[in-house]
C-alpha cells in the first residue's frame, strides 16, 4: 500500500501483555486515508486500535494491518445542551479535561481514563453506575462509521430499523463492523469535581453482597473491592454521588474558589522489569490485609477527587508491569442474580490454586441494551486480575467458564484473552443476529482481529 500514510511494523499485545503478535500499524490523519486502506484491504486484514487497554487480543491482528486513530482526537463541547462530539482517538482523560472545568462529567467511565472514545464504544464499557444508568452505548446520540465498503455512515439508536441495527451491532462489536471515527454523547451536569463517598468495611462476602443489593438504588456509583485471598471474602464497599457546591463549601472551604478543578497526573511508574515471583500469595495477602485495615469501618460523605475514586491505578503509569514478563489476565464474568453463588465459587477456585489477586472488584449490573455483543446483563459482575503463569490457572478458568455458561452468564470480550469459541458462542446467544449485521456492514469480511480469529467470529 502506497498511500503516504505513516506506518511501521510493531509487536502488539493487550494490557495484560499476553498473546503478542506482529502487525503493520498505520496512522492515518484523514478520513480519505482510512477509506483508501479499506478499499485495498484483503479478507480478515484490518482492525482499529485505540490506547491498547483491552486486556487481551481484541486490538491486534497477526501479520495484518492495524489502524491507530490518535490523530482523530478533536473534542467539541456543546455547553448549552451538555453534549460532546469527539473523534474516536480522543482519550477519556482528554475529554474529562475539557468537560469537568465546564461543569460536566462522563455518563459512564470504566476503571481507567486511558481509553479512547472509539474503544469505549467498541467495548461498550461500563462503570460504577451501570445498575442505574447502563453502559456507554446507552448515552450515545450518534456515531460515525466507515464500513467495509469504505462508505461513511452516520448511525444512531433512533434511526430507521436498518440504521439502528447497524448502530447496536457496532456498540460492543469490538471494532469488527467498521472503523468508528467520531461520536456524540450526553454528559452529566456537575457542580464540583469531587465525589461524596460513603465507605463500609464488611467482614465477609455475604454481608457485602447483601449491602449492595439493599442500597444500590440509593447511590449513583457503587463498587466493592474484595480480599480474594480471605476465606470469607471480606471487602470494602464504596458508594458515591457527585458532591454539591454546598458540601464543598462546608467541608473544604479552601477549595470552594475552584470547585471544578481537574488535573490528573501519574504519580509514579512501575519498573520496566519486575521478577515474576514478586506477586505471590504472601505479598498479595500482605497488601490485601493493609488495604482492608486502612479502610474505615463506616464513613459517610468523604470528599474524593475524580481520579482516586474512578481511576485509582491511573496514578501509576505502566502498572501492568508488576506482574512480570509472563503478564496477567483479568477474568470477568456477568451472571444473573439467581446465580450469585458463582461469585464465592470463583473466589474459592482461585484461592485453591494460589492465584493471587490484589485487584478483585464486584459490581451490580442493571438492564442491558440492544447491542447483541454488549457484555452487561442484570445481576452481578466479578473481575479478578491474576498472573498468567499461575500453575493450573488455565484448567481452573476452563472449568469456571462452563459454570458461567451454564448459569446463563458471559465473559467480557474487552478483558478476555483465553476463552474458547464454544464458550463464547454459548454465552452470546444473539451472535447470529450480530453476524448478519456484520455481513451487511462488512460484506468482504476485511475487519478481523486475533480475538475474532480465536473465537471464530
Amino acid at each position: 500500500m502506497n498511500l503516504d500514510i505513516p506506518s511501521q511494523r510493531q509487536t502488539l499485545s493487550g494490557w495484560g501483555r499476553t498473546r503478542p503478535s506482529n502487525a503493520k500499524v498505520f496512522s492515518p490523519n484523514k478520513l480519505e486515508q482510512i477509506q483508501a486502506l479499506i478499499g485495498q484491504a484483503e479478507v480478515a486484514s484490518l482492525i482499529t486500535r485505540g490506547l491498547g487497554r483491552a486486556y487481551g487480543d481484541a486490538a491486534q491482528a497477526a501479520e495484518a494491518n492495524v489502524l491507530d486513530l490518535a490523530a482523530f482526537g478533536d473534542i467539541q463541547l456543546d455547553l448549552n445542551n451538555g453534549i460532546v462530539t469527539a473523534g474516536a482517538g480522543a482519550s477519556l482523560e482528554n475529554i474529562l479535561k475539557k468537560i469537568v472545568p465546564a461543569g460536566f462529567f462522563l455518563p459512564v467511565t470504566p476503571g481507567t481514563s486511558q481509553v479512547s472514545l472509539g474503544g469505549a464504544i467498541a467495548a461498550d464499557v461500563h462503570g460504577k453506575n451501570h445498575h442505574g444508568e447502563g453502559s456507554f452505548g446507552n448515552h450515545l446520540l450518534r456515531l460515525q462509521l466507515i464500513d467495509g465498503n469504505g462508505q461513511l455512515r452516520d448511525l444512531s439508536p433512533t434511526g430507521d430499523a436498518e440504521n439502528a441495527a447497524a448502530f447496536w451491532a457496532t456498540v460492543g462489536g469490538m471494532g469488527l463492523t467498521g472503523v468508528i471515527t467520531e461520536a456524540s454523547f450526553r454528559l452529566i451536569p456537575i457542580q464540583t469535581s469531587l465525589i461524596s463517598v460513603d465507605t463500609d468495611r464488611h467482614p465477609n462476602l455475604d454481608s457485602l453482597m447483601a449491602a449492595m443489593l439493599e442500597g444500590d438504588d440509593r447511590y449513583r456509583y457503587s463498587v466493592a473491592w474484595i480480599d480474594s485471598l480471605h476465606p470469607q471474602g471480606r471487602g470494602v464497599l464504596t458508594r458515591g454521588e457527585h458532591a454539591s457546591l454546598e458540601q464543598l463549601q462546608a467541608e473544604l472551604p479552601n477549595q470552594a474558589n475552584n470547585p471544578l478543578g481537574y488535573n490528573p497526573k501519574a504519580l509514579a511508574s512501575a519498573p520496566a522489569f519486575l521478577p515474576g515471583g514478586l506477586l505471590n500469595s504472601w505479598t498479595v495477602g500482605a497488601f490485601n490485609e493493609t488495604w482492608f485495615r486502612k479502610a474505615p469501618k463506616h464513613r459517610v460523605g468523604e470528599l474524593q477527587a475524580i481520579s482516586p475514586y474512578f481511576h485509582p491505578l491511573d496514578g501509576v503509569s505502566d502498572w501492568n508491569r508488576i506482574y512480570g514478563p509472563a503478564g496477567f489476565l483479568q477474568y470477568q464474568f456477568a451472571v444473573p442474580d439467581s446465580e450469585a453463588q458463582l461469585v464465592p465459587q470463583t473466589l474459592e477456585a482461585l484461592r485453591r490454586i494460589g492465584a493471587p489477586s490484589f485487584l478483585t472488584v464486584l459490581k451490580r449490573f442493571g438492564p442491558g441494551n440492544p447491542g447483541p455483543l454488549s457484555f452487561p446483563q442484570p445481576g452481578w459482575t466479578l473481575a479478578a486480575d491474576v498472573p498468567a503463569a499461575v500453575p493450573g490457572l488455565a484448567e481452573t478458568l476452563d472449568q469456571l467458564d462452563e459454570k458461567v455458561a451454564a448459569a446463563g452468564g458471559r465473559l467480557y470480550l474487552a478483558k478476555d484473552s483465553r476463552q474458547s469459541a464454544a464458550t463464547f458462542q454459548h454465552c452470546y446467544p444473539r451472535l447470529a443476529e450480530w453476524q448478519a449485521q456484520k455481513q451487511l456492514l462488512d460484506p468482504r469480511g476485511i475487519f478481523s482481529s486475533d480475538l475474532a480469529r480465536r473465537l471464530l467470529i
